[in-house]
């Protein structure tokens, strides 16, 4: 796909000196001036808790219309506000209109799921809501189950996918289910941008990693990561660093 649905971010503004968002590395990195590029189809979003990674997906979401607790861009539910206002001060560059979309956060995913049950609830000429999701209510699959659920009846293809850390939801054989997923979606010309901690999914071929660190935001190869370097030296000799981990 030579067009990205969204092909580069930046801010608008200054985020105010008193913000909690100052202290994100991710945001003072664009606070620096520099932009955000999305220049291949999968761009992984990587690093460390409180580097700011999901905090910036869901700005990227909310600025480009989807619902702060997930959906696409119909989905209007709100069970509690706490999404960052960090979308305000967001400008997303487009470069194509995309048909379909969705932002799908494993920890919310049971909302969603509530969601569409309710509006299978109310009258209506059209088909069920959950038509385009399997036709099983997300509720009576497991977590996982219902996640590839949607991802493989949902997502339709020529459209912009934002993930936050799916593999919440994924054993590992499941994991690699959802990269397949996401080699069909490419395939139909879609763009993924996925928040993750698993060395599993970044592994996906020809993806864009972005690396969040105290320092700030660098492009880094899948064995450059520090996600994949910690998981082969644990697997190549757990006994090792668990007895060097727990001696100390």
């Amino acid at each position: 796909m030579e067009r990205r649905y969204i092909r580069r971010v930046f801010l608008n503004r200054p985020v105010p000196e008193d913000s909690y968002l100052r202290r994100l590395p991710a945001v003072r990195y664009l606070l620096e001036g520099k932009t955000l590029d999305f220049d291949n189809d999968v761009t992984f979003l990587v690093g460390e808790n409180g580097t700011g990674k999901s905090t910036l997906l869901e700005a990227v979401a909310v600025a480009y219309g989807f619902n702060p607790e997930g959906g696409t861009q119909n989905f209007r539910f709100s069970t509690c506000a706490t999404h960052s206002p960090l979308y305000a001060y967001l400008t997303l560059e487009k470069a194509a209109f995309a048909k379909d979309g969705f932002f799908l956060r494993a920890e919310s995913l049971y909302n969603v799921a509530t969601n569409i049950d309710e509006m299978d609830r109310e009258p209506s000429f059209s088909p069920p809501v959950i038509d385009s999701y399997g036709g099983v209510s997300l509720h009576e699959q497991s977590h996982g189950e219902s996640f590839l659920a949607l991802v493989h009846h949902r997502f339709g293809g020529r459209g912009l996918y934002l993930l936050d850390e799916p593999e919440a939801a994924l054993s590992p054989s499941r994991q690699l289910t959802l990269i397949a997923e996401m080699d069909r979606l490419v395939k139909q010309d879609s763009q993924l941008i996925i928040a993750t901690h698993s060395p599993i999914l970044m592994a996906f071929p020809k993806a864009r990693i972005y690396q969040l660190t105290a320092e700030g935001i660098e492009s880094v190869s899948y064995r450059d990561t520090e996600h994949y370097q910690i998981t082969r030296s644990f697997l190549e000799n757990p006994e090792r660093l668990l007895k060097r981990l727990l001696e100390e």
